[in-house]
Parts: structure tokens; sequence; C-alpha cells
């Protein structure tokens, strides 16, 4: 007798194509694969998933092989590594979502709810995200002046996440928006949080709530995390400016705090040697700032300033343009980091 797991995995294989296009969408089919960088949906060629092939066994359907890495399995495997989810049973519920099965009665049991705001919320409710390519996130994003980021792994999409007013009564029922989810993560890149945007669909802008930006779960310390760690890092509050700069920057590693408090408390890489800080220009922003390059120096970091000519980085962005910005964040890197990072960008 098949268990659950073996039946949903089978049901996944039957239609592998579709499972591809919904998790690993930065791949693309060639014959009878589709060919991706790797689980977290990274550009590149490193992972085959076999398309069609028999139900077990040599060649079957389903299976993948990250050639890179070794890593290897079937698509429950491939969902769990993608989603961040880390039991088999969160991982059948993720794949049941796709396939639009119910739920068991065990699984009902045995999933306990998860308290308001808790980190194990915000796993959850990451892992009912999809990825952003072609939703409203993006098209909020690119209203930003934000474009061409779909293949950022820690932005997803959600089409209804509740939003509890500040003055709700206790009788009052959650609304539903669509949101932009950010993935909050510590130095060694487990989920602590999420950050959630609220969107409204008629206008792509933010919704008409207020506030239209929530976080939950441990954010204290850390961030939303752009590109791989190096020994140089940009750091900044908001989402959108640390966005911004990477759009300028793009192979600079950048982590967004989400607040002038969490920025002046990030916890910092331990062998981190240059740390440019993007200042937000107001008061908040600049004690922030003030606050961390005071730490980093502390712990034998240079500390650098990256100073807006307007309000942040998004707002020189969105009135500028990209060359503007980059021109205007030249002067302000050290020598060797403009060759790196700025010099590299432009070729």
């Amino acid at each position: 007798m098949n268990s659950p797991a073996a039946d949903i995995a089978r049901r996944l294989a039957e239609d592998a194509e579709a499972v591809c296009r919904h998790y690993l969408t930065n791949g693309n089919k060639q014959g009878r694969y589709w060919i991706v960088g790797d689980v977290q949906n990274t550009p590149g060629r490193s992972l085959y998933v076999r398309l069609t092939g028999p139900n077990s066994g040599l060649g079957a359907a389903g299976k993948w092989t990250d050639s890179a890495t070794g890593q290897h399995g079937d698509l429950l495997d491939l969902i769990a590594l993608n989603m961040g989810i880390t039991t088999l049973r969160d991982t059948l519920e993720e794949a049941r979502r796709f396939l639009s099965l119910p739920q068991t009665d065990k699984d009902r049991a045995t999933k306990l709810p998860a308290s308001r705001g808790s980190t194990e919320a915000a796993r959850r409710l990451w892992a009912m995200g999809q990825p952003m390519s072609g939703t409203l996130t993006e098209r909020y994003l690119a209203g930003r002046g934000l474009t061409g980021l779909g293949y950022l792994d820690n932005l997803r999409f959600h089409p209804k996440c509740f939003y509890l007013r500040e003055d709700h009564a206790p009788t009052d029922r959650p609304e539903a928006w669509p949101a932009l989810l950010a993935k909050v993560t510590d130095l060694d890149g487990r989920l602590t949080g999420l950050h959630r945007t609220w969107l409204d669909p008629a206008t792509a802008d933010k919704a008409p709530v207020f506030p239209p930006r929530k976080a939950m779960g441990n954010l204290l310390g850390h961030g939303v995390r752009i590109g791989k760690p190096v020994s140089v890092l940009a750091a900044g509050e908001g989402l959108e400016t640390m966005l911004s700069l990477h759009l300028a920057l793009p192979e600079l590693p950048a982590v967004a705090a989400l607040s002038a408090n969490h920025l002046a408390a990030l916890q910092l890489p331990a062998d981190l040697r240059s740390l440019y800080i993007a200042v937000d220009a107001d008061p908040a922003g600049l004690s922030a700032a003030d606050h961390l390059s005071h730490r980093a120096r502390q712990a034998g970091i240079d500390a650098i300033h990256l100073s807006p000519c307007l309000g942040d980085f998004n707002d020189d962005l969105r009135a500028n343009g990209r060359d503007a910005l980059r021109a205007h964040l030249r002067p302000q890197l050290a020598p060797e980091d403009a060759v790196t990072f700025l010099d590299h960008a432009i070729d």
C-alpha cells in the first residue's frame, strides 16, 4: 500500500512540467528536461528535472539532480528545498495546495495553530507565497522603478494575505489583500521573520490600509538579504531603498533592516571588512546610521555612509534614473570598491 507521500510524489510527477513552471520560473524546458540553476530557482543550467518517464525506477519522471552540488531527489524534495520547508507534513500540505487536494484528517489534527506574529507563523505564510514573476508584486516594484528583479528568491507574492486593521474590534474578520512578502533571515540564512506590503490590484500601488506595511517574527538584528555575503556589505533601512542600491550595484551584497531601530541593532558578519550604510535623510535614519557606524568601527570594520540626493535611494532612482544614481554613488565608494562593484555593474 502506497504511503500518502509516495502517492503525492506520483501525482506531482504526472505533471512534472507544471510543477517546474510554478516553482522554478527561472528555468526552461529543453527536450525531456526542465533546466535551472538550483532548487532555489537561481538562473543557470546545473539542475535537471526529468519531465517524462516511468512512474518509478531508472529515468522516472519528476526525478532531479543538481550536477553542481550532487543533490538529487523527487518533486517533494524539490518543493521542500525550494520553499524552505523543514518537515514532511508541511511539505505535503504545500504539495496538496499545489495539486488542489484537501488536507487529511491527520494533518488537521496534528497541525497546531501558530501564534499570531510568531516566527512559525512567518514561516508558514512564506511557504504559501508564490514566485513574484508576472504577479502584482512585480508590477508594484516596477512602479517604484525597481525592474528586472524576478530572480530574487527572498521576495514572493501572496494573492490573499490577511490584514487586521489597528482599530479592529474583537469580532472583526480580517480583510484579505494581495501582498509582497520579503523574507527576513539571520546570518546563517535561517528565516526569522517576514515583512509584508499589502497591495491594491486596481492601482498596483500600496493598498488603502494603514499601515500598509507590517512585520512579523523576530526581526531584531536580522534583515532581508540580497546577494551572497562577501567581506563587503551594504546595509540600510527600507526594502525599496536597498533594492534601488542593488540595481545600481548588483554585485554588492546588501541587507534591508526594515526600520531605523533594527538598522542600529543589525548583526554583522564576523569576516566583514567594510560596511556601507545607506542613510535615510531624516533624524531617525541619521541616528541609526551613526549608531551602526560606531558599532562597526568598534569591531574593526570600516564604516562608510552612502548619502542620497533626496530622502532615500529609491527617491533618487525614481527621480533621476539608475545611471545618475551610479554617478552619485561613485565618489562615495572606496576606490577599490568602485572598480569591483560599480565599474563591473556598468560593464
